[in-house]
């Protein structure tokens, strides 16, 4: 008999609402561009799902997947011993290495990278993820709101709107490279740094990978660009042996059982099928999920999750205080398999939504909460 794995209440933190608020905003863009395609099952919504409607795009963590240990920010202020200003560090070669060969960003568009970068703006929580990871956390002179809480940025350092960025505001910081999702161009419908390019400065967009496979080259690319291939081979090295290692043991399964992952709660439910990389880290472990017919993220029907009667439920939403209690209280699931048997468990909001190498925290959170016999869970 599983246990049920219960969430204790918790103080929600701004950050941490914010961040969960751009899986929903993803997720709602995704859903408006497959509307046309009438998967069955799928369930049209007049409004933004419910943890949209949680405090506003404002501020940070429109994290169209947001989430990832948004954790405890340890910063170190950049340029100790130096006195340096946040986004440099004194004494230090910045921009030594950097690849001015790449001549176009992960969108396609054409762009000219600096000879030295000593200064970023970091426009995405994957991509700030990435580059503290880098070791290059000292470099960042600003980043957007979302990112807000990510461990070793400076505190000192500026927040920016990521969906509407003040063009003026980051021409006057005057940064050698902004790194940028395509959140903002998605919400608007166009370049919201026009102006910021027509300046000079150089604009790399990063557009939120939807497999595996693109994490991976959004690393290196990042590492190219700012000189530091070696680490992000280092980087993508580790996440290759976090997943081989639960792949190795995700194959040796042949009763697999069946996931429903939510990442936005009740009335307004939504969840994924397969073009996600979450629907591959379930594939990994060794189970299946129950809307792997379908395609990319979608909003879902109440009655259509109960049919599939999944035999675990995961659950990322962190802006209600105890989002698994919340589903096993909800009317007409108790026939439901994770719910009769207490299989309901919360997956890290941060890890298991922002495209960066954080995945793997929530792959081995999953697998451990599936199939905890095999993987040593609870």
């Amino acid at each position: 008999m599983k246990t049920k794995a219960r969430t204790r209440t918790r103080t929600k933190t701004k950050t941490k609402t914010k961040t969960r608020i751009i899986a929903l905003i993803i997720a709602a863009l995704m859903v408006a561009a497959a509307a046309s395609c009438g998967q069955s099952g799928l369930q049209e919504t007049g409004g933004q799902p419910n943890g949209a409607q949680q405090g506003g795009a404002s501020g940070p963590g429109a994290d169209g997947g947001a989430g990832g240990p948004s954790g405890n920010a340890d910063a170190e202020s950049p340029g100790d011993g130096g006195g340096g200003q946040p986004g440099q560090q004194a004494g230090e070669g910045a921009g030594n290495g950097t690849r001015t060969d790449i001549t176009a960003d992960r969108e396609g568009n054409p762009i000219e990278i600096p000879d030295r970068i000593d200064t970023v703006i970091s426009m995405g929580p994957s991509n700030t993820e990435i580059l503290v990871a880098l070791g290059l956390a000292h470099k960042i002179m600003a980043t957007d709101t979302y990112s807000e809480g990510v461990p070793e940025i400076d505190p000192r350092i500026s927040y920016l709107d990521m969906l509407f960025p003040d063009g003026e505001q980051i021409v006057a910081l005057q940064p050698d490279v902004i790194f940028v999702t395509g959140m903002g161009k998605e919400t608007t419908g166009d370049d919201p740094l026009n102006l910021v390019s027509a300046t000079g400065i150089c604009v790399i967009y990063i557009p939120s990978s939807k497999s595996i496979e693109g994490i991976k080259e959004d690393i290196r690319f990042i590492a190219s660009v700012m000189g530091e291939q070696q680490k992000g081979e280092g980087i993508v090295a580790e996440m290759e042996s976090a997943i081989d290692a639960i792949r190795a043991v995700g194959q040796t399964i042949t009763e697999k059982k069946g996931v429903y992952f939510e990442i936005s709660a009740a009335p307004w439910m939504y969840s994924f099928g397969t073009g996600v990389f979450l629907n591959e880290m379930i594939e990994i472990l060794g189970a299946t999920n129950v809307f792997a017919d379908q395609q990319d993220w979608f909003s879902v029907a109440d009655e259509v999750i109960l049919a599939t009667d999944p035999d675990v439920i995961l659950t990322s939403v962190d802006y209600i205080d105890d989002p698994v209690d919340e589903i096993m209280a909800r009317p007409g699931w108790g026939g439901v398999a994770a719910v009769r048997e207490g299989a309901v468990y919360y997956i890290d909001a941060n890890a298991s939504n922002r495209p960066s190498h954080n995945i793997v925290i929530a792959l081995e959170e999953m697998a451990k909460a599936v199939y905890p016999d095999l993987y040593g869970g609870n």
